[in-house]
């Protein structure tokens, strides 16, 4: 690759690094390549970026970035998995494939600031999505509003059962 093709594909790495909300780095060595295109299809799927990216032109697009952390990981085949929208999604995507392809292993990540080895790789795809949370905030939202309507309610709610117990009390009585 000359200097030029060089220079445009660090621009490209720098500019895809640029809003990135999580990076796992894997070792692909040994994978077929039909099984590297399905691996492909399910990052892409969920809005997530698989590329081999030489390790050099790597370290050197995130020299002085929040990224540079990364540098530490790229040595040997590598394969670079990001997504600028859930950080859970690269993680648990190749989770599920280095757990069927025993040649493809992960490395290691980075997420907010910090470098993740492979049980930081597995405790961020167990972390709740965006969504998750967003119901769970909801729920604990509605549940103060629920239980004050129960509380209000319940005194005329236990009248109506004690008229329904004495209707039904006097009809069998007479």
């Amino acid at each position: 690759m000359d200097k030029a093709g060089k220079e445009q594909v660090l621009g490209e790495i720098k500019e895809s690094f640029k809003n990135v909300a999580s990076i796992v780095i894997a070792d692909y060595s040994g994978i077929t390549v039909p099984v590297v295109t399905a691996m492909r299809d399910d990052f892409r799927k969920a809005n997530c970026h698989y590329r081999v990216i030489k390790n050099s032109l790597v370290k050197i697009a995130v020299k002085g970035s929040k990224l540079e952390p990364i540098s530490t990981l790229m040595v040997g085949t590598t394969a670079v998995i990001w997504s600028t929208e859930i950080p859970q999604d690269p993680a648990k995507i190749a989770l599920k494939w280095a757990k069927d392809q025993p040649k493809f292993t992960i490395k290691g990540g980075f997420y907010e600031g910090s470098v993740l080895d492979l049980a930081g790789v597995s405790a961020l795809a167990t972390m709740p999505g965006k969504n998750e949370i967003r119901a769970s905030m909801l729920m604990t939202l509605l549940a103060g509003p629920q239980a004050f309507a129960a509380q209000i309610l319940a005194p005329v709610q236990n009248f109506a059962y004690l008229l329904d117990a004495r209707r039904r009390e006097l009809e069998s009585a007479g």
